[in-house]
Protein backbone atom coordinates (compact mmCIF):
# COMPACT_ATOMS: atom_id res chain seq x y z
CA UNK A 1 0.00 0.00 0.00
CA UNK A 2 1.46 3.61 -1.05
CA UNK A 3 0.45 6.93 0.62
CA UNK A 4 -2.22 7.38 -2.53
CA UNK A 5 -4.19 4.52 -1.06
CA UNK A 6 -3.67 4.66 2.46
CA UNK A 7 -5.00 8.14 1.92
CA UNK A 8 -8.22 6.70 -0.23
CA UNK A 9 -8.48 3.75 1.97
CA UNK A 10 -8.44 6.13 5.48
CA UNK A 11 -10.74 8.18 3.91
CA UNK A 12 -13.53 5.53 2.98
CA UNK A 13 -12.94 3.91 6.71
CA UNK A 14 -13.86 7.18 8.62
CA UNK A 15 -17.17 7.77 6.36
CA UNK A 16 -17.60 4.35 7.60
CA UNK A 17 -16.89 5.25 11.18
CA UNK A 18 -18.78 8.20 10.68
CA UNK A 19 -21.76 5.93 9.76
CA UNK A 20 -21.65 3.55 12.01
CA UNK A 21 -22.48 6.06 15.17
CA UNK A 22 -24.86 7.40 13.27
CA UNK A 23 -26.72 3.80 12.74
CA UNK A 24 -25.14 1.53 15.26
CA UNK A 25 -28.69 1.38 16.73
CA UNK A 26 -29.92 -0.71 14.32
CA UNK A 27 -27.47 -3.21 14.78
CA UNK A 28 -28.33 -6.60 17.14
CA UNK A 29 -27.04 -5.26 20.23
CA UNK A 30 -25.58 -8.44 21.02
CA UNK A 31 -24.16 -10.86 18.48
CA UNK A 32 -26.63 -13.47 16.87
CA UNK A 33 -23.92 -16.03 16.13
CA UNK A 34 -23.56 -19.28 17.16
CA UNK A 35 -20.28 -21.17 18.54
CA UNK A 36 -17.50 -20.95 15.88
CA UNK A 37 -19.71 -19.45 13.24
CA UNK A 38 -16.97 -17.06 12.69
CA UNK A 39 -14.16 -19.36 12.86
CA UNK A 40 -15.74 -21.82 10.08
CA UNK A 41 -15.73 -18.42 7.85
CA UNK A 42 -12.11 -17.63 8.13
CA UNK A 43 -9.71 -19.59 6.07
CA UNK A 44 -7.32 -22.35 7.61
CA UNK A 45 -4.03 -20.71 5.96
CA UNK A 46 -2.95 -17.40 5.67
CA UNK A 47 -2.31 -16.07 2.23
CA UNK A 48 0.47 -16.30 0.07
CA UNK A 49 -0.17 -13.54 -1.64
CA UNK A 50 -1.04 -9.49 -0.95
CA UNK A 51 -4.83 -9.44 -1.22
CA UNK A 52 -6.00 -5.97 -1.52
CA UNK A 53 -7.80 -3.52 1.06
CA UNK A 54 -11.24 -3.83 -0.67
CA UNK A 55 -10.84 -7.67 0.23
CA UNK A 56 -10.16 -7.79 3.72
CA UNK A 57 -13.02 -4.33 4.52
CA UNK A 58 -15.07 -6.45 2.55
CA UNK A 59 -14.71 -9.13 4.88
CA UNK A 60 -14.78 -7.11 7.85
CA UNK A 61 -18.59 -6.12 6.96
CA UNK A 62 -19.60 -9.50 6.09
CA UNK A 63 -17.65 -11.50 8.38
CA UNK A 64 -16.61 -9.93 11.36
CA UNK A 65 -19.31 -7.26 11.79
CA UNK A 66 -22.07 -9.66 12.67
CA UNK A 67 -19.88 -11.08 14.92
CA UNK A 68 -19.64 -8.12 17.00
CA UNK A 69 -21.45 -7.10 20.46
CA UNK A 70 -21.85 -3.41 19.96
CA UNK A 71 -21.25 -1.72 23.07
CA UNK A 72 -21.50 1.46 21.68
CA UNK A 73 -25.49 1.05 21.37
CA UNK A 74 -27.31 3.28 23.35
CA UNK A 75 -29.54 0.08 23.73
CA UNK A 76 -26.84 -1.51 25.21
CA UNK A 77 -27.46 -2.07 29.17
CA UNK A 78 -25.07 -4.82 30.22
CA UNK A 79 -22.07 -5.22 32.39
CA UNK A 80 -21.18 -1.82 32.55
CA UNK A 81 -20.14 0.82 30.32
CA UNK A 82 -16.92 0.31 27.60
CA UNK A 83 -17.71 4.20 26.34
CA UNK A 84 -16.65 6.03 23.40
CA UNK A 85 -17.14 8.86 21.91
CA UNK A 86 -15.94 11.05 18.85
CA UNK A 87 -13.12 13.30 20.60
CA UNK A 88 -11.76 9.87 21.93
CA UNK A 89 -12.25 7.79 18.45
CA UNK A 90 -10.16 11.15 16.74
CA UNK A 91 -7.53 10.77 19.00
CA UNK A 92 -7.03 7.12 19.12
CA UNK A 93 -6.12 7.87 15.27
CA UNK A 94 -3.73 9.80 15.90
CA UNK A 95 -2.09 7.52 18.84
CA UNK A 96 -2.18 4.74 15.62
CA UNK A 97 -0.66 6.77 13.44
CA UNK A 98 2.28 8.06 15.85
CA UNK A 99 2.69 4.67 16.49
CA UNK A 100 4.96 5.64 19.82
CA UNK A 101 6.26 3.52 22.55
CA UNK A 102 5.74 6.07 25.59
CA UNK A 103 7.75 3.81 27.78
CA UNK A 104 10.14 6.36 29.28
CA UNK A 105 10.52 10.13 28.92
CA UNK A 106 12.81 10.29 26.11
CA UNK A 107 11.37 7.61 23.88
CA UNK A 108 8.42 10.43 24.01
CA UNK A 109 8.67 13.87 26.45
CA UNK A 110 5.22 15.51 25.35
CA UNK A 111 3.38 11.44 26.21
CA UNK A 112 4.87 11.46 29.58
CA UNK A 113 4.34 15.28 30.20
CA UNK A 114 1.22 14.96 29.15
CA UNK A 115 -0.07 12.13 31.18
CA UNK A 116 1.15 14.10 34.27
CA UNK A 117 -0.86 17.30 33.67
CA UNK A 118 -4.16 15.37 32.61
CA UNK A 119 -3.55 13.38 36.11
CA UNK A 120 -3.28 16.85 37.97
CA UNK A 121 -6.40 17.90 36.31
CA UNK A 122 -8.41 14.39 37.26
CA UNK A 123 -7.54 14.90 40.85
CA UNK A 124 -8.67 18.44 40.77
CA UNK A 125 -11.37 17.51 38.68
CA UNK A 126 -12.75 14.74 41.13
CA UNK A 127 -11.27 16.58 44.52
CA UNK A 128 -8.60 13.63 45.18
CA UNK A 129 -6.01 14.80 47.62
CA UNK A 130 -3.30 17.14 46.46
CA UNK A 131 -0.54 14.71 47.39
CA UNK A 132 -1.71 12.22 45.47
CA UNK A 133 0.01 11.86 41.93
CA UNK A 134 -0.97 9.56 39.18
CA UNK A 135 -0.55 7.33 36.19
CA UNK A 136 -2.17 5.95 33.28
CA UNK A 137 -2.40 1.47 33.73
CA UNK A 138 -4.49 -0.46 30.90
CA UNK A 139 -7.30 -1.40 33.18
CA UNK A 140 -8.75 -1.45 37.53
CA UNK A 141 -7.18 -5.48 37.77
CA UNK A 142 -3.31 -4.14 36.81
CA UNK A 143 -4.25 -1.14 39.01
CA UNK A 144 -5.16 -3.07 42.12
CA UNK A 145 -2.37 -5.90 41.54
CA UNK A 146 0.39 -2.69 41.78
CA UNK A 147 -1.17 -1.85 45.03
CA UNK A 148 -0.74 -5.06 46.49
CA UNK A 149 2.58 -5.28 44.98
CA UNK A 150 3.53 -2.13 46.48
CA UNK A 151 1.80 -2.66 49.45
CA UNK A 152 3.85 -6.15 50.32
CA UNK A 153 6.97 -4.76 49.39
CA UNK A 154 6.45 -1.34 51.95
CA UNK A 155 5.72 -4.40 54.37
CA UNK A 156 8.51 -7.11 53.86
CA UNK A 157 10.86 -3.74 53.86
CA UNK A 158 11.21 -4.89 50.36
CA UNK A 159 12.94 -7.54 50.80
CA UNK A 160 10.08 -10.15 48.69
CA UNK A 161 11.44 -8.56 45.49
CA UNK A 162 15.14 -9.69 46.93
CA UNK A 163 14.85 -13.03 48.19
CA UNK A 164 11.08 -13.93 47.35
CA UNK A 165 8.49 -15.38 49.69
CA UNK A 166 10.02 -17.05 52.74
CA UNK A 167 7.11 -19.11 53.56
CA UNK A 168 6.68 -17.35 57.46
CA UNK A 169 4.98 -13.70 55.91
CA UNK A 170 1.18 -14.75 56.73
CA UNK A 171 -0.61 -11.88 54.76
CA UNK A 172 -4.32 -11.11 55.10
CA UNK A 173 -5.74 -8.75 52.30
CA UNK A 174 -9.44 -7.39 53.07
CA UNK A 175 -12.29 -6.88 51.27
CA UNK A 176 -16.33 -6.99 50.86
CA UNK A 177 -18.27 -10.14 49.73
CA UNK A 178 -19.38 -7.56 46.64
CA UNK A 179 -16.00 -6.85 45.71
CA UNK A 180 -14.87 -7.80 42.33
CA UNK A 181 -13.25 -10.88 40.87
CA UNK A 182 -10.16 -8.90 40.44
CA UNK A 183 -9.17 -8.87 43.50
CA UNK A 184 -8.94 -12.25 44.29
CA UNK A 185 -6.75 -12.79 40.65
CA UNK A 186 -4.60 -10.16 42.10
CA UNK A 187 -4.02 -12.51 45.50
CA UNK A 188 -2.60 -15.36 43.11
CA UNK A 189 -0.86 -13.25 40.36
CA UNK A 190 0.84 -11.70 43.83
CA UNK A 191 1.97 -14.95 45.12
CA UNK A 192 -0.07 -14.31 48.66
CA UNK A 193 -2.32 -17.59 47.97
CA UNK A 194 -6.31 -17.40 47.49
CA UNK A 195 -6.87 -18.46 51.35
CA UNK A 196 -5.61 -14.92 52.28
CA UNK A 197 -7.95 -13.48 50.89
CA UNK A 198 -11.09 -12.98 54.14
CA UNK A 199 -13.92 -11.43 52.26
CA UNK A 200 -16.01 -9.84 55.05
CA UNK A 201 -19.98 -9.70 54.96
CA UNK A 202 -21.96 -6.66 53.67
CA UNK A 203 -25.72 -5.30 55.18
CA UNK A 204 -28.75 -4.79 53.48
CA UNK A 205 -27.30 -2.34 50.87
CA UNK A 206 -24.12 -4.74 50.29
CA UNK A 207 -21.66 -2.45 51.90
CA UNK A 208 -19.11 -3.61 53.61
CA UNK A 209 -19.62 -3.71 56.97
CA UNK A 210 -16.75 -2.15 58.85
CA UNK A 211 -17.34 -4.07 62.51
CA UNK A 212 -17.22 -7.54 60.58
CA UNK A 213 -13.60 -5.67 59.30
CA UNK A 214 -12.70 -5.10 62.48
CA UNK A 215 -13.11 -8.17 64.06
CA UNK A 216 -11.57 -9.92 61.07
CA UNK A 217 -8.47 -8.16 61.53
CA UNK A 218 -8.48 -8.49 66.20
CA UNK A 219 -8.68 -12.30 64.94
CA UNK A 220 -6.05 -12.42 62.23
CA UNK A 221 -3.59 -10.51 64.49
CA UNK A 222 -4.61 -13.25 67.34
CA UNK A 223 -3.79 -16.00 65.17
CA UNK A 224 -0.32 -14.72 64.09
CA UNK A 225 -1.37 -13.10 60.41
CA UNK A 226 -0.01 -9.81 59.31
CA UNK A 227 -3.32 -7.52 57.69
CA UNK A 228 -1.36 -5.93 54.74
CA UNK A 229 -4.30 -4.28 52.94
CA UNK A 230 -7.93 -3.36 52.71
CA UNK A 231 -9.97 -3.14 49.32
CA UNK A 232 -12.79 -0.70 49.67
CA UNK A 233 -15.32 -0.56 46.65
CA UNK A 234 -17.20 2.76 45.44
CA UNK A 235 -19.26 1.25 42.98
CA UNK A 236 -19.61 -2.69 43.46
CA UNK A 237 -19.92 -4.29 39.81
CA UNK A 238 -23.28 -6.59 41.13
CA UNK A 239 -25.08 -3.25 42.46
CA UNK A 240 -22.22 -0.20 42.59
CA UNK A 241 -22.74 -0.20 46.31
CA UNK A 242 -21.03 2.23 48.50
CA UNK A 243 -18.60 1.07 50.57
CA UNK A 244 -18.35 2.94 53.65
CA UNK A 245 -14.83 4.62 52.98
CA UNK A 246 -14.30 7.13 56.13
CA UNK A 247 -14.81 3.99 58.56
CA UNK A 248 -12.77 1.78 56.81
CA UNK A 249 -9.80 4.75 56.48
CA UNK A 250 -10.22 4.77 60.17
CA UNK A 251 -9.81 1.05 60.72
CA UNK A 252 -6.99 0.73 58.31
CA UNK A 253 -5.13 4.01 59.67
CA UNK A 254 -5.54 2.32 63.48
CA UNK A 255 -3.66 -0.89 62.48
CA UNK A 256 -1.71 0.52 59.65
CA UNK A 257 -3.02 -1.55 57.05
CA UNK A 258 -2.74 -0.14 53.30
CA UNK A 259 -6.06 1.19 52.39
CA UNK A 260 -6.93 0.57 48.17
CA UNK A 261 -10.03 2.20 46.96
CA UNK A 262 -11.40 0.04 43.62
CA UNK A 263 -13.62 3.01 42.26
CA UNK A 264 -13.74 1.38 38.65
CA UNK A 265 -16.95 2.88 37.36
CA UNK A 266 -18.34 4.79 40.25
CA UNK A 267 -14.97 6.96 40.31
CA UNK A 268 -16.44 9.02 37.43
CA UNK A 269 -19.22 10.43 39.47
CA UNK A 270 -16.39 12.16 41.42
CA UNK A 271 -16.56 15.07 39.08
CA UNK A 272 -19.90 15.97 40.26
CA UNK A 273 -19.59 17.51 43.87
CA UNK A 274 -22.70 16.32 45.10
CA UNK A 275 -20.86 12.41 44.59
CA UNK A 276 -18.07 13.98 46.75
CA UNK A 277 -19.21 12.08 50.07
CA UNK A 278 -18.16 8.86 48.56
CA UNK A 279 -14.75 9.68 49.13
CA UNK A 280 -15.21 11.03 52.85
CA UNK A 281 -11.89 9.41 54.56
CA UNK A 282 -9.95 9.67 51.25
CA UNK A 283 -7.15 11.50 53.13
CA UNK A 284 -5.99 8.58 54.74
CA UNK A 285 -6.46 6.15 51.50
CA UNK A 286 -3.18 5.08 49.75
CA UNK A 287 -4.44 4.20 46.42
CA UNK A 288 -7.12 4.71 44.51
CA UNK A 289 -8.37 3.85 40.58
CA UNK A 290 -11.15 3.90 38.69
CA UNK A 291 -11.46 3.66 34.69
CA UNK A 292 -12.15 6.63 32.71
CA UNK A 293 -12.79 4.02 30.08
CA UNK A 294 -15.97 2.98 31.45
CA UNK A 295 -17.95 6.26 32.26
CA UNK A 296 -15.99 9.48 31.38
CA UNK A 297 -16.35 8.36 27.41
CA UNK A 298 -12.63 7.43 26.58
CA UNK A 299 -11.83 4.30 24.50
CA UNK A 300 -10.89 1.35 26.29
CA UNK A 301 -8.35 1.04 27.96
CA UNK A 302 -7.55 3.47 29.70
CA UNK A 303 -7.40 3.25 33.91
CA UNK A 304 -6.32 6.18 35.95
CA UNK A 305 -4.81 5.15 39.20
CA UNK A 306 -3.36 7.10 42.07
CA UNK A 307 -0.78 6.90 45.28
CA UNK A 308 -0.14 9.26 48.48
CA UNK A 309 3.31 8.01 48.28
CA UNK A 310 4.88 7.77 44.26
CA UNK A 311 8.14 6.76 45.62
CA UNK A 312 7.07 3.59 47.39
CA UNK A 313 5.60 2.53 43.67
CA UNK A 314 8.47 3.14 42.12
CA UNK A 315 11.02 1.20 44.26
CA UNK A 316 8.63 -1.73 43.98
CA UNK A 317 8.49 -1.63 40.09
CA UNK A 318 11.64 -0.17 38.62
CA UNK A 319 14.46 -1.62 37.35
CA UNK A 320 17.47 -0.15 35.31
CA UNK A 321 19.02 -2.04 33.06
CA UNK A 322 22.45 -0.29 30.73
CA UNK A 323 19.88 0.50 27.34
CA UNK A 324 17.31 2.52 29.90
CA UNK A 325 19.49 4.83 31.40
CA UNK A 326 19.32 8.24 30.49
CA UNK A 327 20.43 11.72 31.13
CA UNK A 328 17.07 12.73 31.99
CA UNK A 329 16.36 10.05 34.59
CA UNK A 330 15.72 11.90 38.16
CA UNK A 331 14.00 15.13 36.63
CA UNK A 332 11.12 13.06 35.02
CA UNK A 333 8.47 10.85 35.24
CA UNK A 334 9.65 7.81 33.55
CA UNK A 335 6.46 6.11 34.21
CA UNK A 336 7.55 2.80 32.71
CA UNK A 337 8.52 2.32 36.79
CA UNK A 338 4.99 3.15 37.86
CA UNK A 339 2.86 -0.46 36.06
CA UNK A 340 3.90 -3.40 35.43
CA UNK A 341 4.84 -3.37 31.82
CA UNK A 342 7.67 -1.66 30.33
CA UNK A 343 5.78 -1.09 27.08
CA UNK A 344 3.51 1.79 26.97
CA UNK A 345 0.85 3.44 24.86
CA UNK A 346 0.03 6.99 24.60
CA UNK A 347 -3.03 6.63 26.50
CA UNK A 348 -3.20 10.35 28.32
CA UNK A 349 -4.11 11.71 24.02
CA UNK A 350 -7.30 10.73 24.29
CA UNK A 351 -8.11 11.33 27.91
CA UNK A 352 -6.76 14.84 27.48
CA UNK A 353 -8.84 15.27 24.02
CA UNK A 354 -12.35 13.85 25.57
CA UNK A 355 -11.37 16.42 28.74
CA UNK A 356 -10.78 19.47 26.34
CA UNK A 357 -13.45 18.71 23.85
CA UNK A 358 -16.62 18.00 26.52
CA UNK A 359 -15.10 19.96 29.15
CA UNK A 360 -15.61 20.18 32.65
CA UNK A 361 -19.13 21.34 32.81
CA UNK A 362 -20.14 19.09 29.44
CA UNK A 363 -19.17 15.97 30.86
CA UNK A 364 -20.76 16.76 34.59
CA UNK A 365 -24.14 17.53 32.31
CA UNK A 366 -23.91 14.09 31.17
CA UNK A 367 -23.56 12.12 33.91
CA UNK A 368 -25.90 13.68 35.67
CA UNK A 369 -28.69 13.40 32.84
CA UNK A 370 -27.04 8.95 33.15
CA UNK A 371 -28.30 9.46 37.37
CA UNK A 372 -31.81 11.26 36.13
CA UNK A 373 -32.70 8.64 33.68
CA UNK A 374 -31.42 5.77 36.56
CA UNK A 375 -33.34 7.51 39.56
CA UNK A 376 -36.67 8.12 36.79
CA UNK A 377 -36.42 4.00 35.66
CA UNK A 378 -36.29 3.46 39.78
CA UNK A 379 -39.65 5.09 40.27
CA UNK A 380 -41.08 3.30 36.93
CA UNK A 381 -40.07 0.33 38.11
CA UNK A 382 -41.11 0.54 42.17
CA UNK A 383 -44.54 1.58 40.46
CA UNK A 384 -45.26 -1.54 38.38
CA UNK A 385 -46.58 -4.51 40.57
CA UNK A 386 -45.42 -7.15 38.36
CA UNK A 387 -41.62 -6.10 38.99
CA UNK A 388 -39.30 -4.92 41.85
CA UNK A 389 -36.02 -3.26 42.71
CA UNK A 390 -33.46 -5.97 44.12
CA UNK A 391 -31.06 -3.54 45.80
CA UNK A 392 -30.33 0.70 46.44
CA UNK A 393 -29.98 2.43 43.48
CA UNK A 394 -26.76 4.91 43.93
CA UNK A 395 -25.54 5.70 40.64
CA UNK A 396 -26.67 3.72 37.23
CA UNK A 397 -27.23 0.75 37.70
CA UNK A 398 -30.75 -0.80 39.00
CA UNK A 399 -31.20 -4.26 39.81
CA UNK A 400 -34.73 -5.42 39.66
CA UNK A 401 -36.43 -8.72 38.51
CA UNK A 402 -40.17 -10.11 37.71
CA UNK A 403 -42.36 -11.40 40.17
CA UNK A 404 -46.14 -11.21 39.64
CA UNK A 405 -48.58 -11.98 42.25
CA UNK A 406 -49.01 -15.48 43.15
CA UNK A 407 -45.55 -16.71 42.65
CA UNK A 408 -43.83 -17.54 45.63
CA UNK A 409 -41.10 -20.13 44.60
CA UNK A 410 -37.89 -18.81 44.52
CA UNK A 411 -36.49 -21.10 42.20
CA UNK A 412 -39.10 -20.51 39.94
CA UNK A 413 -38.71 -16.65 39.88
CA UNK A 414 -34.97 -17.27 39.15
CA UNK A 415 -36.10 -19.45 36.29
CA UNK A 416 -38.84 -17.41 34.93
CA UNK A 417 -36.23 -13.89 35.18
CA UNK A 418 -33.75 -16.20 33.36
CA UNK A 419 -36.00 -16.57 30.83
CA UNK A 420 -37.03 -12.87 30.67
CA UNK A 421 -33.47 -11.74 30.28
CA UNK A 422 -33.08 -13.91 27.18
CA UNK A 423 -35.78 -13.63 25.31
CA UNK A 424 -34.87 -9.92 25.81
CA UNK A 425 -30.83 -10.52 24.61
CA UNK A 426 -31.98 -12.95 21.90
CA UNK A 427 -34.35 -10.42 20.26
CA UNK A 428 -31.34 -7.93 19.25
CA UNK A 429 -32.66 -4.98 20.41
CA UNK A 430 -31.40 -4.58 23.72
CA UNK A 431 -28.77 -6.56 25.74
CA UNK A 432 -28.61 -7.45 30.09
CA UNK A 433 -26.91 -8.89 31.75
CA UNK A 434 -27.59 -10.69 35.57
CA UNK A 435 -26.05 -11.15 38.86
CA UNK A 436 -27.26 -12.82 42.11
CA UNK A 437 -28.69 -11.14 45.18
CA UNK A 438 -29.18 -12.87 48.49
CA UNK A 439 -29.06 -15.68 46.15
CA UNK A 440 -31.85 -14.58 44.07
CA UNK A 441 -31.69 -14.03 40.20
CA UNK A 442 -31.67 -10.14 39.76
CA UNK A 443 -31.57 -8.89 35.66
CA UNK A 444 -28.79 -5.40 35.55
CA UNK A 445 -29.96 -2.33 33.76
CA UNK A 446 -26.81 -0.13 33.58
CA UNK A 447 -27.63 3.34 32.01
CA UNK A 448 -24.17 4.76 30.58
CA UNK A 449 -23.37 4.46 27.52
CA UNK A 450 -22.80 7.74 26.05
CA UNK A 451 -25.32 8.68 23.52
CA UNK A 452 -28.22 7.11 26.04
CA UNK A 453 -31.32 8.86 26.26
CA UNK A 454 -34.95 8.47 28.07
CA UNK A 455 -36.35 7.13 24.63
CA UNK A 456 -33.96 4.16 24.68
CA UNK A 457 -34.75 3.72 28.07
CA UNK A 458 -38.53 3.80 27.67
CA UNK A 459 -38.37 1.48 24.97
CA UNK A 460 -36.43 -1.20 26.99
CA UNK A 461 -38.97 -0.85 29.86
CA UNK A 462 -41.66 -1.55 27.03
CA UNK A 463 -39.80 -4.50 25.73
CA UNK A 464 -38.77 -5.61 29.54
CA UNK A 465 -43.11 -5.68 30.40
CA UNK A 466 -43.85 -7.11 26.81
CA UNK A 467 -41.79 -9.92 27.18
CA UNK A 468 -42.28 -10.64 30.82
CA UNK A 469 -45.98 -11.81 29.19
CA UNK A 470 -46.38 -15.52 29.19
CA UNK A 471 -43.20 -16.18 30.78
Amino acid sequence: MNTEEFKKQAHEFVDWMAEYFESVEKFPVKAKVNPGEILEKLPLNPPAEAESMDEIFRDFRQIILPGMTHWQSPNFFAYFPANSSYPSVLAEMLTATLGAQCMIWETSPAAAELEERVMNWLIQMMGLPQQFEGVIQDTASTATLTAFLTAREKASQFQINETGFEGNEKFRIYCSTETHSSIEKAVKIAGFGKSSLVKIGVDEEFKMIPGLLKEAIISDLKQGFRPLCIVATIGTTSTTAIDPLEEIAQISSEYKIWLHVDAALAGSALILPEFRWMINGIEKVDSFVFNPHKWLFTNFDCSAYFVRDAELLIKTLEILPEYLKTNSRGQVNDYRDWGIPLGRRFRALKLWFVIRNFGQNGLQEKLRYHLQLSQQLKETINESDDFEIMAPVPLNTICFRYNPSGINDAAQLDKMNETLMHKLNDSGKVYFTHTRLNGNYAIRFVIGQTNVTEKHINNAWDLIQEFSQGI
